[in-house]
């Protein structure tokens, strides 16, 4: 317990007066002595005595200011450390399908009906962006022993929320991706190395994951590389690939006819196999649609559930109500008992 005015607390002493104070006059009467003793009589005189002490150091204390002060709690639940990284490139604008606005068709026939309802219908159409955003909002809201920070990227990455468990906070990073339209250019390895910096210097607690939502991949200079996987190791963090895939997008493996060359020239294939060879647990997820991604984020769910320890900040409590309280119920008790003497 910490105090704001501790020197009211000078003053303490002085709840020891109604212990020595004298009585009220008393009625006139002749020799007590001679009375026999009435030990109720002494427990209630010493009673009201304790009440005025206790009146006294109470409305003192609170005068003082008690407060418990912000305390850091250990505590142990079940989640992970997860980092959300999500591409906010221009391509996350559109839809899952990846169709385009068929032609015009001129007139009223049913030819011209079925080109309205399809234009309708691919309005209506969330984007690829839109969709994983709202699922992982509900994942977030599923797990609430998790710590979750994100970055959202696309040309540079952009620190959007830190380490934190308040879900207020949490989804309201998640939404904030939701605003203005992507750029054309996308660099995965700034994000990636601004990612595992968050884990850098921290505590080793539990599961750690970085999630990585986007629908592209990323060709990766040497340098970028070698400090991705010396990072990846150093903070033994497991990383999980939601790649959205559109019907036009070559997928994360290639296909046995595909040439050799091709290999490493196509961004997703070569990032899909840069990510298996880090030495650190990797699983990657192909979503073609909306049930698809949230089978992978179920998934992910799934997966990731081991004991974690973590420190929660309790936030300072103000103890001078309670302090007031008693002084009040014992100033009562004192007014009561003033109230029942009989006069003469």
């Amino acid at each position: 317990m910490s105090f704001d005015s501790p020197l009211w607390l000078l003053l303490l002493p002085l709840a020891l007066w109604p212990l020595w104070a004298e009585p009220g006059l008393a009625r006139a009467n002749a020799w007590a002595a001679t009375l026999p003793r009435d030990r109720l009589s002494d427990g209630l005189d010493l009673a009201l005595r304790a009440a005025a002490v206790v009146a006294v150091v109470a409305l003192l204390i609170a005068l003082a200011g008690p407060h418990r002060p912000e305390v850091a709690v250990e505590r142990v639940g079940r989640g992970a450390e997860i980092v959300l990284v999500l591409d906010r490139s221009r391509s996350m604008d559109e839809s899952f399908a990846g169709s385009r606005t068929p032609p015009p068709v001129k007139g009223t026939g049913p030819e011209a009906l079925a080109y309205y309802s399809t234009l309708r219908a691919a309005e209506a159409r969330e984007s690829k962006g839109k969709v994983a955003r709202r699922l992982l909002a509900e994942f977030t809201a599923r797990r609430p022993d998790d710590r979750f920070g994100m970055i959202a990227f696309s040309t540079l990455p952009i620190r959007v929320l830190g380490f934190t468990q308040k879900p207020e906070a949490i989804q309201a990073a998640i939404s904030a991706g939701d605003i203005g339209r992507g750029l054309s250019e996308t660099n995965i390895a700034f994000a990636l190395q601004a990612a595992l910096d968050y884990f850098v210097d921290r505590p080793y607690t539990g599961s750690r994951i970085l999630m990585l939502v986007s629908d592209g991949g990323d060709t990766l200079d040497v340098d970028a590389r070698e400090r991705i996987a010396e990072l990846a190791r150093r903070v033994r963090v497991a990383i999980y690939w939601l790649y959205i895939r559109s019907p036009r997008s070559p997928g994360l493996m290639a296909g046995s006819d595909e040439p050799p060359s091709n290999v490493d020239a196509v961004p997703e294939y070569f990032l899909h196999r840069y990510f298996g060879s880090l030495g650190v647990p990797y699983r990657a997820y192909e979503a073609e649609s909306t049930d698809a991604l949230q089978k992978a984020i179920a998934d992910v769910d799934r997966l990731e559930n081991l004991p974690i320890t973590y420190f929660d900040t309790l936030p300072r409590r103000d103890l001078a109500p309670w302090a007031y309280g008693v002084a009040l119920a014992a100033v009562l008790l004192l007014l009561a008992a003033q109230l029942a003497e009989i006069r003469s």
